[in-house]
């Protein structure tokens, strides 16, 4: 792990981070809208379980029929092609942006630059979400109780992940804003 974060370190210069950045906000701009259009489209109303914070597998089920054959097709396709492209963009954004920012605020051979990590862990579970609900809809309305049960559970690490990292980019910012001030005194 030390030897990922240091080579994450080495790679994320200030125009990387820009350029994951700017990817990011494109992406969000662009392909969230149409992609939750879309979903919109085929979920027949129903709530998309991965977007919820907390869900319980007869939550899962429930989207899954209210789905319907068209929606629960549209679901799956969504995840492996949408749902594998968004994670990658928002941890190389997360990833380079984090590394760069902790790189200029605190010394490089710090534990804390381990940090860097953190959007890697939200992005695996947000694949592992992603594998279990995918199983629960192509095999519904045959019962997936090993997907049903795992899908709630890597929901929530997911967000605490993606939104954690959010929170230690944030945190880096401030730090690194408290060196530049203190170097300028």
């Amino acid at each position: 792990m030390v030897r990922l974060s240091k080579w994450f370190q080495r790679k994320s210069t200030g125009l990387m981070a820009l350029i994951g950045l700017v990817v990011f906000l494109v992406f969000t701009a662009t392909v969230l809208p149409s992609q939750a259009q879309t979903a919109a489209e085929f979920s027949n109303g129903a709530d998309s379980p991965d977007s919820s914070f907390f869900y319980t597998p007869a939550d899962l089920y429930e989207s899954a029929e209210a789905f319907g054959e068209t929606g629960r097709t549209a679901y799956i396709r969504a995840r492996w092609t949408f749902d594998v492209i968004w994670p990658l963009v928002y941890t190389v954004f997360l990833v380079t942006a984090i590394s760069w920012v902790f790189k200029k605020a605190i010394s490089t051979d710090s534990q804390f630059q381990l940090v860097n990590l953190i959007p890697i862990v939200g992005m695996k579970f947000d694949f592992l979400e992603n594998i279990a609900a995918t199983i629960v809809m192509a095999r519904f309305p045959q019962a997936s109780p090993v997907a049903a049960f795992l899908a709630p559970i890597f929901t929530p690490i997911k967000w605490l992940f993606v939104n954690g990292s959010f929170v230690v980019l944030l945190v880096g910012l401030v730090l690194l804003a408290r060196k530049k001030l203190l170097q300028k005194k």
